[in-house]
């Protein structure tokens, strides 16, 4: 790929769905406003929020016109709220970022320099893990050069706060509307229709694991990503038990890693 003066600094539209967020959005908005790349507009999305999550990005809102927020009329889940930010963005890259992780302040320059120079239409990179509170736990969630389909079927190493897509290469992009793991089968669409996703491996970004949050859910995972296979991918019932197997066995490994 050629970088032009056109293409060299485009727009990135910052993905971010917000619910019931007072306790971390401010923090999430900063590390956005901190990247050394600033071209990009942040479009959060609110999805009916009971504390105080709008009056804190409202603030925001007035000192940095880059800070776009839409308020949903009911509550309708991360899905929704992801795609209502995605039909409003204005960038060329999509990339997306929950309210409550954070980035590293290098974070779209490396990863848009990566893809740029690579011609890449999808990547991610490695992240951190903290606590609730922020603290670093040490644990590092490594990106492989390059995923397949039949990769991520199996285990989905691509956490969705690193994500960036180039949208002139890809298209439209939009999420299923499922409760959970509907970031998993957008990923899985991309690589089965020819984008394959390629890893950056450096820590940039941070994943908070909070007790409450649907990720945190084992079951309600597990009969997520069934769903997945079976209704969104359409596998036969020997494969999605083959997959399902293989998830079982790459989460099993990861708790007692954990826990060991």
């Amino acid at each position: 790929m050629v970088i032009t003066l056109e293409n060299h600094n485009p727009l990135i539209s910052v993905i971010t769905p917000a619910y019931n967020a007072e306790k971390f959005i401010e923090a999430t908005i900063q590390s956005v406003q901190a990247q050394t790349y600033k071209n990009w507009e942040m479009v959060i999305v609110d999805d009916c929020s009971k504390d105080h999550t709008i009056e804190i990005i409202q603030q925001y809102q007035q000192e940095d016109p880059r800070i776009k927020l839409i308020q949903l009329q009911q509550n309708s889940g991360p899905a929704v709220a992801r795609n209502t930010a995605i039909r409003n963005a204005k960038g060329r890259y999509l990339a997306f970022l929950d309210s409550d992780d954070q980035w590293t302040p290098e974070k779209l320059e490396r990863q848009l320099h990566f893809m740029q120079e690579q011609d890449i239409a999808f990547s991610f990179t490695q992240y951190d893990v903290v606590d609730e509170a922020g603290t670093d736990t040490g644990k590092v969630i490594e990106a492989p050069e390059k995923v397949t389909y039949t990769d991520l079927l199996k285990n989905n190493v691509i956490g969705c706060l690193t994500v960036m897509i180039d949208t002139e290469k890809t298209g439209e992009v939009e999420m299923v509307n499922i409760r959970s793991r509907q970031d998993y089968a957008l990923w899985l669409d991309l690589s089965r229709r020819g984008f394959q996703p390629f890893g950056l491996n450096q820590p940039l970004a941070k994943y908070r694991e909070v007790g409450n949050s649907l990720s945190s859910n084992k079951v309600k995972m597990a009969r997520q990503n069934w769903h997945v296979y079976r209704e969104i991918e359409r596998l036969s019932l020997p494969k999605s038990l083959w997959y399902f197997g293989h998830f079982v066995y790459f989460k099993s490994k990861k708790y007692f890693l954990k826990n060991s």
